[in-house]
C-alpha cells in the first residue's frame, strides 16, 4: 500500500525543494539555498505559511521583487548553475516586477525557480484584488506574461498537479542545455488546498548533471578542419566556465597553438597573462583579439550564443572563407552560424578532439604574433590604468585601482552602462569565477543584488561591485538587505552626472548625449541646466552602509583598502570624467541611425552607418 502525508499545495512545494540535490563528477550537493521574496494577499497563506513552518528552508526578505530574481541569477552564476533559489511573490505588481528578472535568467541560461501567487482557480469570487480581467478567456492573469521569458511555464489549478509538475521543473533547472526561468504560477486558494500526496514525492532525489559527448563523425570531420586551418581562433563563451574546462582549455591551446578571445560570460577562462590569451572580443573587445578575429580561418567557439556584441554585428570575422566548429550543450547554439556542431559538453568534447587531432600545431609565426598581441594589449591596460587624468578621474583608472586591491580569486560585478565594455577590456583575471557580468540582458539595477547573490554563492572571495550612477538610483534598496544580512559587499558607486555609456552612444549617432544627463531643465526645455545635486553619500549612508567618498585616484586606493578591512557594506563614491572614454579597438556595433534628418551631425553619422554596414555578413 503506497503510504501518503496530507498537506497543502504550498507545504508540498517546500517539502519537494527541501529533498532536491544534483549531483556531478561524483560531487553532491542540495540544490536550493531557499527562497527569497515578499509577501501579500496571494502568497502569505499559501507559500508564506509553508516557509514558516520549514525553517531549515530558510526565507530571504527584498525590497524588490525584481532584485530577487537577479540575487537568484547571480547565485546560480557563481555557483556554476549547480544551486539555485527560488522566488515567490503576491499575484499582481509584486508578480510582474520579477518579469525583467525572469528575462536575465533564461536569456542568461541560468536556474531560476519562481513561485508568483495567481488568481483564484475557482474564480466565484473573481474579479479578485490586482486581477486582470479578459473579455474573451477566463483562464488568464498576468502570469501569463512570464511565458515568453519562461524555459517552463505551468498554471497549478489542482493541488495534485505538482506531483507531475515539480519534476518537470527540475529537469528543466538541471539541464545544462535547457536551463533558466522556470515558473509555477499558484492560485492563492489552490495553494492553501490540502491532498494527500504521495511520501515518495518527498524523498531525496538526486539530479545527475551528464557530460554529453559529441557525434563520434562529427569529431573527426572537426579534427580535419582543424588540421587543415593556419589562423585557427577559439571564442571561449560561458559554457567554458559552467562545464568546469577551464584546465581543458588550457591543454588544448598549449598543445595545438590556438589563441583564444573571450565573451563577457566566458572572461576568464584563461588567466589574462596567458600568451595564447588575446582577451576580450568583439565590440567590448582587445584590439589583439579583433585583429585576429578579422584574418581567422576558422573559429572554434565553445559554449557561446554569439551575441551581436561578440560578432560585433556580424562584422568581425572578415576572411572569406572562414569557417565555424561549435561545441555547445545546446543543438540551437551548435549551429550557428552554418558551423560544424559538437554537440556536448565542452570539457569532454575538448578531451576527445585534443586526442582527435593529434600531431598537429599552429605554425611558429602565427604564434609568436599572438604573443606579440597579448603583450601589446598588456602595455595597452597599464597605460589607462595609470593615464593621471583628472580630477575627476578616468573609469578606466577606477577599474585600474579595484584591480590592484583585488586578489587573486576576489571577483568584480557589473551590468549595464558604460563600465562592462571598460572592465571587459581591462579586467586583469586571474581566476576563471574573478569576472561577474551580467551581460546577456545588461540589466540596470542588476549589479548591488547582484553582489549578493554571488557573496552567498562563495563567502571566502571579496565581492566588488561597480555601478553607476544611473544603475545606483534604480535600485539601492538592497544595501537594506546587507545591512539586514550580515552580508558584506564593497560598491564602488561611479558618479559621472547620468548616463555615460548611452550618452556616449548618443554622441556617436549625431544626437549630442541627447537626454542622458543628470541636469535641471533649462530654459530652452531641455536638460542643459545645471547639475542636479544628487548626495549619494548621504543616501547610501541613510540605507545603513558603511560610506566613503574618494576623490582622485590616491583617495580612491586607500578607500579600497579601507573597505577590504570593513565588516559591513561599504559604499565608495567617486565622481568619473563621463567624456574620458576608453576607447573601442578594432570593432563596430550596428546601431541605426535616422535616414533623414536636419541635423547635420546625424545626416553624416548615417553616411558612415551605410559604409560600416557594408562589412556585414551571413555565414553560410
Amino acid at each position: 500500500m503506497n503510504q501518503t502525508i496530507r498537506l497543502t499545495m504550498a507545504q508540498a512545494i517546500i517539502r519537494f525543494l527541501k529533498n532536491q540535490y544534483v549531483e556531478r563528477d561524483g560531487a553532491k550537493q542540495q540544490f536550493f539555498a531557499g527562497c527569497w521574496g515578499i509577501f501579500g494577499h496571494g502568497n502569505i497563506a499559501g507559500i508564506g505559511q509553508a516557509l514558516q513552518e520549514n525553517p531549515d528552508f530558510r526565507y530571504y526578505l527584498v525590497h524588490n521583487e525584481q532584485n530577487a530574481v537577479h540575487i537568484a541569477a547571480s547565485f546560480a552564476k557563481m555557483s556554476n548553475r549547480l544551486r539555485a533559489f527560488a522566488c515567490t511573490s503576491s499575484i499582481g505588481p509584486g508578480a510582474t516586477n520579477m518579469l525583467t528578472g525572469a528575462a536575465v535568467a533564461t536569456i542568461n541560461r541560468l536556474p531560476v525557480l519562481l513561485l508568483p501567487g495567481d488568481i483564484f482557480a475557482r474564480r466565484n469570487v473573481a474579479p479578485v484584488l490586482q486581477q486582470l480581467e479578459s473579455a474573451w478567456s477566463q483562464d488568464i492573469s498576468v502570469n501569463d506574461c512570464f511565458k515568453p521569458v519562461s524555459r517552463y511555464w505551468d498554471r497549478i489549478q489542482r493541488a495534485d498537479q505538482i506531483i507531475t509538475a515539480l519534476p518537470e521543473a527540475m529537469r528543466v533547472l538541471t539541464s545544462p542545455a535547457d536551463t533558466g526561468a522556470v515558473t509555477l504560477a499558484l492560485p492563492q486558494d489552490v495553494q492553501t488546498e490540502a491532498y494527500a500526496y504521495p511520501a515518495a514525492l518527498f524523498e531525496k532525489r538526486v539530479w545527475h548533471i551528464p557530460r554529453q559527448r559529441p557525434d563520434a563523425h562529427a569529431l573527426q570531420r572537426a579534427a580535419e578542419w582543424i588540421r587543415a586551418s593556419t589562423k585557427p581562433m577559439i571564442v571561449a563563451g560561458g559554457g567554458v566556465k559552467y562545464s568546469d574546462a577551464t584546465d581543458a582549455l588550457k591543454n588544448f591551446i598549449e598543445q595545438f597553438g590556438i589563441p583564444v578571445g573571450e565573451t563577457h560570460a566566458g572572461k576568464g577562462a584563461l588567466p589574462y597573462n596567458h600568451p595564447f590569451s588575446l582577451g576580450a572580443l568583439g565590440v567590448t573587445g582587445t584590439r589583439g583579439a579583433n585583429l585576429n578575429a578579422r584574418d581567422t580561418d576558422l573559429v572554434i567557439g565553445i559554449g557561446t550564443r554569439y551575441s551581436d556584441f561578440t560578432t560585433a554585428s556580424k562584422t568581425i570575422f572578415q576572411n572569406p572563407n572562414v569557417k565555424f566548429i561549435n561545441i555547445n550543450v545546446a543543438e540551437f547554439d551548435a549551429h550557428k552560424h552554418s558551423a560544424l556542431a559538437l554537440v556536448g559538453d565542452a570539457r569532454v568534447t575538448l578531451e576527445e578532439l585534443r586526442l582527435e587531432i593529434g600531431d598537429w600545431r599552429t605554425d611558429a609565426e602565427y604564434q609568436t604574433r599572438v604573443k606579440q598581441l597579448n603583450q601589446e594589449w598588456d602595455a595597452e591596460v597599464s597605460r589607462l590604468y595609470g593615464l593621471e587624468h583628472g580630477p575627476p578621474i578616468s573609469q578606466g583608472e577606477v577599474i585600474g585601482a579595484i584591480n590592484s586591491a583585488a586578489g587573486e580569486r576576489d571577483v568584480i560585478l557589473n551590468a549595464a552602462g558604460s563600465a562592462p565594455g571598460d572592465i571587459h577590456k581591462l579586467w586583469r583575471s586571474r581566476d576563471p569565477r574573478s569576472y561577474q557580468m551580467e551581460y546577456g540582458y545588461s540589466t540596470m539595477g542588476f549589479e548591488i543584488p547582484g553582489g549578493i547573490g554571488a557573496k552567498l554563492a562563495d563567502p571566502s572571495r571579496e565581492i566588488f561591485v561597480v555601478v553607476g550612477d544611473g544603475s545606483y538610483l534604480m535600485a539601492p534598496q538592497e544595501i537594506v538587505t546587507c545591512v539586514r544580512e550580515k552580508i558584506k559587499l564593497n560598491i564602488i558607486l561611479i558618479d559621472n552626472h547620468g548616463f555615460q555609456s548611452i550618452g556616449g552612444l548618443s554622441q556617436a549617432l549625431g544626437s549630442e548625449g541627447f537626454g542622458t544627463h543628470y541636469k535641471y531643465r533649462g530654459a530652452s526645455g531641455a536638460y542643459d541646466g545645471d547639475t542636479l545635486p544628487i548626495d549619494f553619500a548621504a543616501n547610501a549612508q541613510s540605507l545603513g552602509a558603511h560610506v566613503i567618498q574618494a576623490r582622485d585616484l590616491p583617495s580612491l586606493q586607500d578607500a579600497l583598502e579601507e573597505s577590504k578591512r570593513e565588516t559591513r557594506t561599504t559604499v565608495i563614491v567617486v565622481e568619473t570624467d563621463r567624456e574620458e572614454r576608453v576607447p573601442g579597438y578594432e570593432a563596430w556595433w550596428d546601431v541605426p541611425i535616422a535616414e533623414v534628418s536636419e541635423m547635420d551631425a546625424v545626416r553624416a553619422a548615417r553616411e558612415q552607418y551605410e559604409i560600416a554596414k557594408q562589412k556585414e555578413r551571413f555565414y553560410l
